[in-house]
């Protein structure tokens, strides 16, 4: 590629088939960019780090869920156990949370300079809102909240420079925000509900004057 191809770094989300992924695979044998599910790049000064994985949902797909920090599932979610998967499992679905995956991924790495790309926002934040108010399930109300509380608790103890998310598509319109500040950490969602793309322009200079542009 030539001197102005740019670096680009991708993972796959929740609907997206895993049986694809080998695909991906050989484009970036080519060049063409960098994927990224459980691997870490140097960009620059900066280190990138990718995890496609999302908490249990209420979907069949379940080639990129995982168990959160345990065996819980919330209410209406089926288990990473059952559903189904375009390709085998490449760890203990009963067994395997996203907790243990991001403690393997980032190890003992200092993350000042950590740009983190994830399928899934933190929980409880203005990220992952659904529109789930006034849905039960068995008499229950479910949680409208429905991040990841690993990745919400990893962005707390560990304070990566930069976190990036998708997944809930109509969270920013519910809580009006698609960024939102935990404690050094900056995390953004691209996940938009409309008809076009969102677009998140930001500098390492001043990561809070980013801007979302919808394409």
């Amino acid at each position: 590629m030539g001197i102005k191809y740019p670096d680009i770094f991708l993972i796959l989300g929740n609907d997206d088939p895993r049986s694809q992924e080998a695909a991906f695979l050989e484009s970036e044998k080519a060049g063409l960019w960098h994927y990224m599910h459980m691997k870490k790049v140097p960009l620059d000064d900066f280190i990138v780090y990718g995890y496609s994985m999302v908490p249990p949902t209420p979907f069949l797909l379940k080639d990129w869920e995982r168990y959160d920090v345990s065996r819980y599932v919330d209410p209406g979610c089926v288990h990473p156990t059952e559903g189904i998967r375009t390709v085998e499992p490449d760890a203990d679905t009963e067994f395997s949370t996203i907790k243990n995956d991001l403690e393997m991924l980032a190890g003992d790495d200092e993350l000042s300079k950590a740009i983190f790309l994830f399928h899934s926002p933190p929980y409880k934040t203005a990220l992952d809102r659904a529109g789930l108010d006034g849905v039960m399930v068995d008499h229950v109300p479910v949680d409208v909240h429905v991040g990841s509380i690993a990745i919400k608790e990893f962005i707390e103890q560990r304070q990566p420079l930069l976190t990036l998310h998708g997944h809930i598509h109509e969270s920013a319109r519910i809580t009006g925000s698609w960024k939102e500040k935990i404690h050094k950490t900056m995390a953004y969602s691209a996940a938009y509900e409309g008809p076009g793309l969102a677009l998140v322009r930001f500098t390492n200079k001043c990561l809070m004057s980013a801007e979302r542009i919808i394409l």
